[in-house]
């Protein structure tokens, strides 16, 4: 007699199609924490707008942005917390005017990352395909229907970094408390709640926002803009055959019939019912297909509120050896004692999150208990933002009267990836 399918496994197979700007979402609405989010700076906006649509499709959720600048007040941030009208959820806002339709996005895909043991930092491995279009929560009907404003399921803070230091602050109290006081009234965060730091550095390593704040993000991830961004490339069509591609053949035709046939929770380059022009339309024809695409008939999204549930459920059941979590000790001690590392990096609530991070992955990863390899990744994402690199003049080895020069030197080029990946080939992995 067959074995009984685990009625876990669809749910997980649907959580390995995501890719990585949708796990960490996901990881950090498993764990009911909140994440940073960082890109090179010319593609904030463009992360900014990918991101607003994972909330919408892939989670149902509604999302608001907070562009954040020096002058950003207090009121100025409160107030973009708010949703006063149904967001878009089925097309894409254009930020910038013109999307890149560089080769490199169009033919190669990110990425991804379920191969734990992998040096590229990834979650899972990307499949043919991913989530497709889906409605806004019903959070957002609520918002649209009632005279009260209430704050979006996924705020997404635009250039936090360049923020005020009481404007951050006052994020850190909106996280810490989940709410927020208004000149008129206090506003607390919904039950589903994520606030994301979007981040504009050349490195995950030199994302950061202040000391406090940056200590309370669960997690953080760099997206490379060469890996594009899969929402917005399939609404512009980018990444579809021409008919001049000289690169077609009927063997991709295949493969591509049998992928859309042997899912329907698949994503697929160009399949929006209303597709976004492509960069080279008119401003009018854009506008006319965005105002369009609101009525669309809109589906159910890829993950609801129940299955994240459920995610988080399995991984309270993951279990840690005895020789893992001295593992786990091992890195954090490391990370702590590293030459390169300044003060305060691995703090209690990073130890916390690694461990939370770990079990979380290994849930995804259809495991009832942790090993080296997650624990690895975990790290990698955990401690990218936490770390800092010492200032030469503040090395240790400067006591015992080491040259300033020969610091400098060691110093030169290092960021808080490469302090990772050396602690990480310095402690000792049990087997």
């Amino acid at each position: 007699m067959a074995a009984a399918a685990d009625p876990d496994d669809g749910l997980l197979d649907k959580a390995r199609r995501l890719n990585d700007l949708e796990l960490a979402a996901l990881l950090s609405l498993i764990a009911r924490e909140h994440c940073l989010i960082s890109t090179a700076p010319e593609a904030v906006d463009e992360l900014t707008e990918e991101l607003r649509l994972i909330a919408a499709r892939t989670f149902g959720l509604s999302s608001a942005v907070v562009s954040c600048h020096a002058h950003t007040t207090l009121d100025d941030f409160a107030t973009a917390l708010l949703l006063t009208s149904p967001p878009r959820t089925s097309s894409p806002v254009l930020t910038s005017g013109r999307r890149s339709t560089s080769p490199f996005q169009a033919r190669h895909p990110p990425p991804h990352y379920h191969d734990a043991g992998s040096t590229s930092g990834s979650y899972f491995p990307r499949t043919a395909g991913g989530p497709i279009a889906s409605p806004a929560s019903s959070s957002t009907a609520a918002a649209s229907q009632g005279s009260q404003p209430l704050i979006a399921n996924v705020v997404l803070a635009k250039n936090l970094d360049r923020a005020p230091r009481a404007v951050q602050i006052q994020a850190l109290e909106l996280l810490r408390t989940r709410r927020i006081f208004t000149r008129t009234n206090v506003q607390t965060a919904p039950k589903q709640f994520l606030f994301v730091a979007v981040v504009g550095a050349p490195s995950g390593g030199r994302a950061h926002v202040a000391p406090h704040l940056n200590d309370f993000f669960y997690l953080a991830h760099w997206h490379d803009p060469q890996d594009g961004f899969d929402y917005l490339d399939e609404d512009y069509g980018i990444g579809e055959d021409d008919d001049d591609d000289d690169d077609y053949d009927e063997e991709d035709d295949d493969i591509a019939s049998t992928n859309s046939s042997s899912t329907s929770v698949v994503k697929r380059k160009g399949s929006s019912s209303f597709m976004a022009p492509r960069p080279s339309a008119s401003s009018a024809q854009r506008d006319m297909l965005l105002l369009s695409s609101i009525t669309v008939q809109q589906r159910r999204p890829l993950l609801s509120e129940t299955e994240i549930s459920r995610l988080a459920q399995l991984s309270r059941r993951v279990s840690v050896a005895t020789d893992v979590a001295r593992y786990m000790t091992n890195i954090v001690a490391f990370l702590r004692t590293h030459r390169a590392a300044a003060g305060g990096g691995a703090s209690p609530a990073a130890t916390k999150h690694f461990e939370t991070l770990a079990r979380s992955l290994a849930a995804l990863h259809g495991l009832d208990f942790v090993t080296p390899s997650l624990v690895a990744l975990a790290a990698k994402k955990v401690y990218l933002h936490r770390v800092t690199i010492v200032r030469p003049e503040r090395e240790r080895s400067m006591q015992w009267g080491s040259d300033l020069e020969a610091v400098e030197a060691v110093l030169d080029g290092l960021g808080a990836e490469d302090v990772i990946e050396d602690v990480l080939g310095m402690v000792a992995v049990p087997t």
